[in-house]
């Protein structure tokens, strides 16, 4: 049985994910953190559950999503996955730090690309894989059908959807990705979204102006 713990991060109010068992294995997900206290929230959370990092995700590699990667890949020594078209985004992270104001260091961490199609296992539990552009290139969400639940990055939230005025992004092409192939998934299904509050398709499917 899964347990996920969110952790509300920097400038953005971004939310990071540890997705964590019974067992104690763990993954860590779009960590965001930006300064010792933000960082020291979510260690000290792995610490006192006991918990071991697995895998690093990321929904997608803009700044608000990675800014605690470099921190997170040296200290559980794990590769991180991604999208591969974001793989560009990733790099352009120090010119996005200087657009907000601040500077932050190139990261470099080993990557795993995964595609659609594909599958992740957590201790024989398996999550698909929907590649689904338009906020960024290579946005991604993580689905568990067992336990009804997706981390959908900026894809989709509680009454809205991510930008699309951001490099690469494509209004149409992101529409028309959560409808396809995110509202053909049970109504039940819980969506824990990159910030904000988590909602679930069905609600989406009512409620959401853009998606009417």
């Amino acid at each position: 049985m899964f347990q996920i713990q969110a952790f509300v991060c920097n400038f953005a109010s971004e939310n990071t994910y540890i997705l964590f068992n019974e067992n104690k294995n763990a993954w860590l997900i779009d960590p965001g953190n930006m300064n010792e206290q933000e960082t020291k929230r979510i260690a000290d959370f792995i610490t006192e559950n006991e918990l071991k990092i697995n895998k690093i995700l990321l929904t997608h590699a803009h700044i608000d999503h990675v800014l605690g990667l470099q921190w997170a890949f040296d200290t559980y020594k794990v590769p991180v996955t991604m999208h591969k078209d974001d793989q560009e985004v990733l790099d352009m992270l120090q010119a996005s730090g200087i657009r907000f104001g601040f500077q932050v260091p190139a990261v470099k961490v080993n990557i795993e690309y995964i595609n659609e199609g594909e599958t992740l296992d957590f201790d024989g539990e398996k999550f698909n894989i929907y590649h689904v552009p338009g906020h960024s290139p290579g946005s991604i969400v993580y689905h568990n059908k067992t336990q009804n639940f997706m981390i959908s990055g900026d894809v989709l939230f509680e009454g809205s959807i991510g930008r699309t005025d951001l490099y690469k992004g494509d209004y149409d092409l992101l529409i028309n990705g959560i409808k396809t192939k995110l509202f053909v998934l049970e109504d039940s299904t819980q969506v824990f979204s990159g910030h904000g509050n988590p909602t679930s398709i069905g609600f989406e499917k009512l409620h959401n102006p853009f998606l009417k």
